[in-house]
């Protein structure tokens, strides 16, 4: 086409696209000194009809309103920078997004492995679960629709449905705005958005099979469907996926929405329990190696009997002071300091610079000296009595991280946090804003989530939209906050 200027402003460089709705352009925008690089797109009525060109009018400017606030709270949704009209036609203009889609990328490098598509969807989970918290459906997930930018790495979620719909406004027979067309790709839309009746759950459909796509290189229509259930057969294609994981994605793809994930969330915590599955019973506490040996030994075998008394004052000799050697280790243990190992699970490495959770009924005093607590294995006088003096640390005390998704499931109770302290309250507090991407600008807690596998931070502390936050996490949020206060249990500090 020829090279012009929309709105005075924005420089056509090439066309990007072009389908039934209008036609997409790559631009620069000459009112901005940096000539930034924007996505213009020009979106056509589906019908010339002055009668409903305010209809049209109306809900094109209520999807642009949505696409500017679902851009300005996460910077995987594309920002909206304008939208105008002209000559009877609408313009959106949306950041331009460097880098690839999923369907470039498949065709760069072929079938994707497992755990790169679980990142993937882990990566967007979160995305979908924002926008349908603001009763908003996509409709139209599929490879094309993800850009994966290089700048980063993360998955960019474009060209929502919404958009086009408002163009396909039609006037029915009854006298009332209606939408002409079904939005949506065949083949990665489920049947009930295919009858025009979209649910949340449509959306994780559409992202499971974009999944699968990725896993196995066929598209949606060349995949066998179950004649007696209506599912897609696709995991004799697909024999690097494993069992939990093929498990997760079909039921994403179930053929009946009640049968799926029902929200977002509940499929992104399936994910991240494959990733980091929670042990069914209590934690396991992996104990240091006894440095006391001859003491234990002293206590725990049993001498056989010698007639020479020798021996028997020998053997005398060694359990006397192996009680010796236990009253001072005891005595160790209630005049220092207590050191918890930091591996209380597997999975999670405290911070290197800060002191252990330690939860214990012993009155330790402030002025104690905080020791130096090596990365992996904390040895301490309170670990090496552990085969004669039961453990200070209640075996229900977990640092595991995934133990707190129940924060964002139901309220907070003050036992949940009778009991805990401060540092343990602060990591509880704060695990909220990390699940929704949150840095902090505070050393010991952005050291603490980076160690774990699930974090993806997004956001610097001033730049978090709260409104990611539900209702209830925010509640939850403040009822510990308020306990921290009122029982004086401040940990972190910048």
């Amino acid at each position: 086409m020829t090279i012009q200027l929309l709105n005075d402003r924005y420089q056509v460089i090439r066309t990007l696209g072009a389908g039934g709705f209008g036609e997409t352009f790559l631009a620069e925008d000459t009112y901005m000194p940096s000539k930034r690089r924007c996505v213009v797109k020009l979106l056509r009525p589906i019908q010339n009809n002055p009668q409903i060109y305010q209809l049209v009018q109306e809900r094109f400017q209520r999807e642009a309103a949505i696409l500017e606030e679902l851009g300005g709270a996460t910077d995987q949704i594309p920002s909206l920078y304008a939208y105008f009209e002209s000559g009877g036609q609408f313009y959106l203009v949306q950041e331009w997004v460097e880098g690839h889609t999923l369907t470039a990328k498949f065709h760069q490098q072929g079938l994707f492995s497992e755990t790169a598509v679980r990142e993937l969807l882990v990566n967007l989970l979160p995305v979908l679960e924002y926008v349908h918290s603001k009763h908003i459906i996509h409709r139209d997930i599929k490879p094309d629709n993800i850009i994966v930018r290089d700048r980063d790495g993360k998955s960019v979620l474009i060209d929502f449905g919404a958009v086009r719909e408002s163009m396909a406004t039609v006037v029915n027979s009854q006298g009332n705005p209606t939408s002409s067309i079904v939005i949506g790709t065949p083949g990665y839309m489920p049947s009930e958005q295919a009858a025009g009746r979209p649910v949340y759950s449509s959306d994780l459909y559409s992202l499971g099979v974009t999944a699968i796509y990725l896993l196995t290189g066929k598209q949606p229509q060349e995949l066998d469907i179950d004649s007696q259930t209506g599912e897609i057969v696709w995991q004799q294609y697909a024999s690097h996926v494993s069992p939990m994981m093929a498990e997760i994605l079909d039921r994403a793809i179930a053929y009946h929405p009640r049968d799926r994930y029902l929200t977002a969330r509940a499929m992104l915590d399936a994910l991240q329990s494959v990733a980091n599955p929670i042990p069914p019973t209590q934690p396991h506490i992996k104990q240091p190696p006894v440095v006391f040996a001859p003491a234990t030994i002293a206590i725990n075998s049993q001498p056989s009997v010698q007639s020479n008394s020798k021996n028997g004052l020998i053997i005398g000799g060694l359990i006397a002071g192996g009680l010796i050697g236990g009253a001072v280790i005891i005595s160790q243990f209630f005049t220092k300091t207590p050191v918890a190992s930091e591996n209380t699970t597997p999975s999670i490495t405290l911070p290197t610079d800060t002191p252990s959770i330690v939860t214990t009924p012993l009155v330790i005093p402030s002025s104690a000296p905080s020791p130096t607590v090596p990365s992996q294995v904390v040895e301490s006088p309170q670990q090496t009595t552990q085969s004669t003096v039961p453990s200070p640390l209640p075996a229900t005390t977990s640092t595991q991280s995934d133990d707190y998704f129940w924060l964002s499931q139901r309220p907070v109770t003050d036992a949940d946090l009778d009991g805990k302290d401060g540092q343990t309250l602060d990591i509880m507090r704060n695990w909220i804003f990390a699940r929704h991407g949150r840095r902090f600008d505070t050393a010991g807690l952005q050291e603490y989530f980076d160690n774990q596998p699930w974090y993806s931070p997004q956001y610097s502390p001033k730049e978090f939209p709260s409104k990611l936050l539900s209702k209830l996490e925010q509640q939850n949020v403040a009822y510990i906050a308020k306990y921290q206060d009122s029982n004086n249990l401040r940990y972190f500090k910048k």
